[in-house]
């Protein structure tokens, strides 16, 4: 035991997965705050844009539920390759669409890599983690990751407004194929020690998994207030984050350089707190870096609903990114405990496709209340939705003194 103590905390093989979630992510991370903008340039109202985003979140809902089970058979590597080859085609389609009705279909391609990478890559953490430090583990991989939201929506904004859309989509496509040759490697030349040998895929082994993770999700237990909660976050959520950077540039009036800096303001702040909430989380348990999460979530609202400049706006999103740090590794790690580690593929996607479901005509029902009542309205729901997730945080969310994981054979 003594050896695991001196052991750094992340092997090699976790800092290859974590150099090529990386690259993908940066990738990933250059267009999703300026695609709003960029439907509305190809000829899309406000509605359509709401539209666009609901419609295309039904693709990974049909797909995140099977592409969690795929990755508990035939193991998370494996996933995360087939579906980074998805990835792929889905940043040539966005190359390729000329109207807003086309990038609706090349944005529903876009999504087939969400489907295995999403639930695999915690999955994979988890399993290459102990319980006693995987909040420290998922800490330290959060902070990793954000590099990607430092480079990514900066790079984005400025290649955007230099050279416009497509040749920004280009090099963030370049950036991915990158990424997906080095998962694709990993795949087929290395083992992760904790991998098991691929299961054969079957309809009733699909259909047990579904049975249990559901039975879960609504046993009344610490999973099933986790769904209850996350999903009205979700729902609030989803009605202004895509309208977010049209309500930057049309009501505030910032430019797209500046909308992008937005997003690196965030994820430079969002570097400062995994570990924080790691540790926390592995100290004192989740529910406190959760609850404090939402409570900033909400304070970053009130002043981005009274902001009138850019200094005002940087301040709201540094809010934003301390709270995404706190929130992400933590809900990571409580899942980690209370979902049996052969299952965290399965759960990851049905219980992110139960949240979809619930969330989705959020966005088509945001753009109706922007169009409808005031822009504002959207924000305001959200930013209640979040103060509103603090007494179930504090008084559900307690993990059992011993893992169910100990319990699997």
């Amino acid at each position: 035991m003594s050896t695991s103590q001196s052991a750094p905390i992340l092997t090699p093989l976790m800092r290859w997965f974590m150099f090529a979630l990386v690259l993908a992510n940066i990738a990933g991370q250059m267009s999703p705050m300026l695609m709003p903008i960029y439907l509305t340039q190809l000829g899309a109202s406000i509605s359509q844009v709401g539209l666009v985003f609901t419609l295309t979140s039904v693709v990974i809902l049909a797909l995140q539920v099977m592409g969690g089970w795929i990755s508990d058979n035939i193991g998370r590597l494996r996933a995360i390759a087939i579906g980074s080859i998805g990835g792929i085609l889905g940043f040539v389609a966005l190359l390729l669409a000329p109207t807003w009705q086309w990038m609706l279909v090349a944005l529903a391609i876009y999504q087939i890599p969400f489907s295995l990478v999403g639930p695999s890559a915690p999955a994979f953490i988890a399993e290459n983690s102990t319980e006693e430090n995987r909040g420290k583990v998922y800490g330290l991989t959060g902070t990793i990751y954000q590099i990607t939201g430092v480079i990514g929506p900066a790079l984005g904004g400025l290649l955007a407004g230099m050279w416009g859309f497509k040749r920004m989509l280009l090099v963030a496509a370049m950036f991915y194929t990158v990424a997906a040759g080095l998962r694709i490697w990993m795949a087929t030349a290395v083992r992760s020690p904790e991998e098991k040998q691929a299961a054969p895929l079957s309809l009733a082994s699909f259909k047990s998994s579904l049975a249990l993770m559901a039975g879960a999700l609504i046993a009344g237990g610490v999973i099933t207030w986790i769904l209850i909660t996350d999903g009205i976050g979700d729902i609030a959520f989803r009605m202004s984050h895509e309208l977010q950077p049209l309500y930057l540039q049309r009501i505030a009036g910032l430019s797209i350089q500046q909308i992008g800096l937005l997003g690196s303001i965030h994820a430079v702040a969002t570097m400062f707190t995994p570990m924080l909430s790691g540790r926390l989380s592995d100290q004192y348990g989740e529910r406190l870096p959760i609850a404090t999460g939402f409570l900033l979530t909400f304070g970053g609202y009130l002043i981005f609903l009274r902001a009138g400049t850019f200094a005002l706006f940087a301040g709201a999103w540094v809010i934003f990114g301390v709270s995404a740090g706190l929130l992400e590794p933590a809900y990571q790690s409580l899942i980690s405990k209370v979902v049996p580690a052969n299952r965290l593929g399965m759960f990851s996607g049905l219980f992110w496709s139960s949240l979809g479901v619930l969330s989705l005509p959020a966005p088509w029902l945001g753009a109706q209340l922007w169009d409808r009542i005031d822009p504002r309205t959207p924000f305001v729901i959200t930013a209640i939705a979040s103060l509103l997730m603090l007494p179930p945080v504090w008084l559900k969310f307690k993990a059992p003194q011993k893992a169910p994981v100990a319990q699997e054979t």
